[in-house]
């Protein structure tokens, strides 16, 4: 099938070289020509596992082009995905501005029949929207239907996600709507991975609905730590013991930092604008929202129980993206804690597998050190931010005889408190009351 995507982010380039992947002729589109210029010159923009080899082969096959020709791209589509941005606006509500402009185009471009999917986190009703902007910018009427297909895509695991879904979600009432999209699927479906089909404001629902309930878990397991902490418990044995309930399972129960990326902050305030824009109370989410933002700050207080006056004092930091496998700083608590650390005077040294770049635009006044190893030269503390695996395993006594002071704080709970404090640590994990 000719299929155009509407967006080169994250969300746009994985569907679009996942579909392309499944033997589709898939032409993805941006108003970036800078961007555009730098994927037909065999670049990748951002740092996913197992993309960049499937676009790769994908190009050399044929079936991806890269083009800003919005207009070239919607007549020779059958279906097109809008994959834009939709970053928060003044008030947290989700702005709609770059779906209403493609909404605007397809509907000046169409010559023929098309299904338009919204794969964009939107706001419920936002298909009304795309669908009355396209009648709009027609210049006499041409059939066409609006889809809502959320994308569930974890950053670092996005093309599995993709290729093997826990489900697909679908929103339409459209028969005809519904044969194109079975035939976009169809190669994934025969896999038994479930297909469900809803109306359109289910759909749209199900997303934020989904990603508010694990943000909410993380709270949840976070706000646990805190007591854990003042009671004596261990956080991980009651993760353990809560998830091997077949009702709760063990998804999302690891306490942290707080969560951060593209998803999960902007959508649990845009799903708090909407119910709020519709009437209904948010008492839950506003809590959700409140517990992050203090536990991403919350290691600062852990960092000077070991080391009370940070001035002048080298700290070092493993980890800047907001999760492993990724290169994405957006919301990260490495932010929060380096202006912590900056603004009592101390100097932070980093290391990050794949962030630094992103880094280097986002910080300031920071080193970046070459591996994790040489983050520790001469240093104060140790204060882990992203749980990448190469942390796990390293040499201790190596560690410990680079640093300073053998101090660790552990925001991802990496280390067990018995083994590393007896590799001779002080350390400091959250909700490692024991």
């Amino acid at each position: 099938m000719n299929i155009s995507i509407m967006g080169t982010g994250y969300v746009g380039l994985v569907a679009g070289t996942c579909l392309a992947d499944m033997g589709n002729e898939v032409i993805c589109v941006d108003v970036n020509e800078e961007k555009i210029k730098y994927l037909n010159e065999g670049g990748v923009p951002i740092y996913e596992p197992g993309l960049k080899d499937m676009l790769d082969r994908n190009r050399k096959e044929g079936r991806i082009s890269f083009t800003t020709d919005v207009k070239s791209a919607v007549e020779k589509s059958k279906a097109i995905f809008i994959a834009v941005g939709t970053p928060p606006g003044k008030n947290h509500e989700a702005d709609l501005t770059f779906v209403k402009q493609v909404a605007a185009s397809v509907g000046k471009y169409m010559k023929d029949y098309l299904v338009v999917i919204d794969k964009s986190t939107v706001p419920v009703g936002t298909a009304d929207i795309v669908a009355e902007t396209i009648k709009e910018n027609q210049e006499s009427p041409i059939e066409f239907d609006v889809v809502s297909n959320p994308e569930f895509l974890k950053e670092g695991e996005a093309v599995n996600d993709f290729t093997c879904p826990d489900r697909i979600v679908i929103g339409t009432e459209s028969d005809r709507a519904k044969e194109v999209m079975e035939d976009i699927y169809k190669g994934i479906v025969r896999t038994d991975k479930p297909i469900l089909f809803t109306d359109v404001r289910s759909a749209e629902m199900i997303k934020y609905a989904s990603n508010a309930m694990l943000a909410t878990r993380i709270s949840f397991m976070n706000e646990i730590a805190q007591l854990c902490e003042k009671a004596g418990a261990d956080v991980k044995m009651v993760a353990k013991g809560m998830g091997l309930d077949r009702r709760i399972g063990p998804m999302f129960l690891q306490a942290g930092i707080g969560y951060g990326g593209s998803c999960f902050p902007k959508d649990v305030n845009a799903l708090y604008e909407t119910m709020k824009s519709h009437g209904v109370n948010s008492l839950v989410l506003d809590a959700v929202e409140k517990v992050n933002h203090e536990q991403k700050k919350s290691l600062l207080p852990k960092i000077k129980k070991l080391v009370p006056d940070l001035k002048g004092k080298k700290i070092a930091l493993w980890g800047l993206a907001f999760k492993p496998k990724t290169d994405d700083m957006r919301e990260a608590p490495s932010l929060v804690i380096i202006e912590q650390l900056q603004n009592e005077g101390a100097e932070v040294v980093a290391f990050d597998p794949e962030a630094e770049k992103t880094a280097r635009e986002l910080v300031k006044n920071v080193e970046f050190a070459k591996d994790p190893y040489d983050t520790l030269k001469d240093t104060d503390a140790l204060v882990i931010a992203t749980e990448w695996n190469e942390f796990r395993d390293l040499d201790k006594e190596k560690m410990k005889g680079l640093m300073k002071s053998p101090n660790i704080i552990d925001g991802r709970n990496v280390y067990e408190p018995k083994d590393i404090k007896e590799a001779g640590f002080n350390y400091i994990g959250v909700g490692r009351g024991v």
